[in-house]
């Protein structure tokens, strides 16, 4: 049996690898309007909270979202389902209980959307973006709405159990939110045949819960010893009671 070919405008005939080109092309103009429509909306909520960034909040959070950037593409253990072990997330949490919430997000979203671009996975950056945002937001909310870890002593009683459920928290959240916005990119991005329940087995698969367990361990190592030496170079906010 002959392939079937469809008919350009002109009579021509169209091969499927043609058409495969069109559909690609124009799916990865979608992940970039997306990427750079979500990267607006951020950003105009900041301005809309009034949310202003320091010389040195934005050179640290710039420093931040290339280690994770680094982290990622360098680090990196791939797994099956295009699941991978990194701590990437490591340093959007860290930056979150360092500064805030937006500055993590921020970090944790630029670094890590670039990294997946870079390592060939465009589709991937406009979840990821969002992803990371989630996760900054998340533990900036609690660990300084919630529990004001700015003002506590660091000798304080339960002071290393709010560093670690502050830092865990958005970590952990991610281990739901991933394969949930992962559900929607390949059904609508990719274009592919994707079932709640195959989002489902990458929960049970606990690639994510293990990613956000190391990651959470390596944030509550890394924040209890930077937080004092960034403090006396006055590289970080000042609390509400100092």
């Amino acid at each position: 049996m002959k392939k079937r070919r469809n008919r350009g405008k002109n009579g021509k005939t169209v091969g499927n690898g043609s058409i495969s080109k069109t559909r690609n092309s124009g799916r990865i103009s979608v992940i970039w309007l997306l990427l750079a429509v979500v990267i607006v909306v951020i950003l105009f909520g900041s301005v809309l909270y009034k949310r202003t960034f320091t010389t040195k909040e934005l050179a640290l959070t710039g420093v931040m979202a290339a280690l994770s950037l680094v982290a990622y593409l360098f680090f990196r253990v791939p797994f099956y389902g295009g699941s991978s072990f990194h701590l990437g997330n490591t340093f959007t949490a860290l930056t979150a209980l360092l500064l805030d919430g937006v500055s993590g997000g921020l970090a944790g979203a630029i670094g890590l959307a670039l990294a997946d671009i870079l390592a060939g996975d465009p589709g991937y950056a406009v979840t990821t973006f969002v992803l990371k945002f989630i996760i900054g937001i998340t533990c900036g909310a609690v660990a300084h709405k919630v529990f004001k870890l700015r003002d506590l002593d660091r000798h304080s009683k339960g002071y290393l159990l709010k560093v670690i459920v502050a830092g865990g928290s958005g970590l952990l959240l991610n281990v739901i939110t991933d394969p949930f916005l992962g559900y929607f990119r390949n059904i609508y991005i990719f274009g592919q045949e994707y079932t709640v329940a195959q989002a489902l087995s990458k929960i049970a698969g606990g690639v994510t819960f293990v990613n956000s367990v190391a990651s959470t361990i390596c944030v509550v190592i890394l924040y209890l010893a930077l937080r004092p030496a960034l403090e006396r170079a006055g590289l970080l906010p000042k609390g509400e009671k100092k």
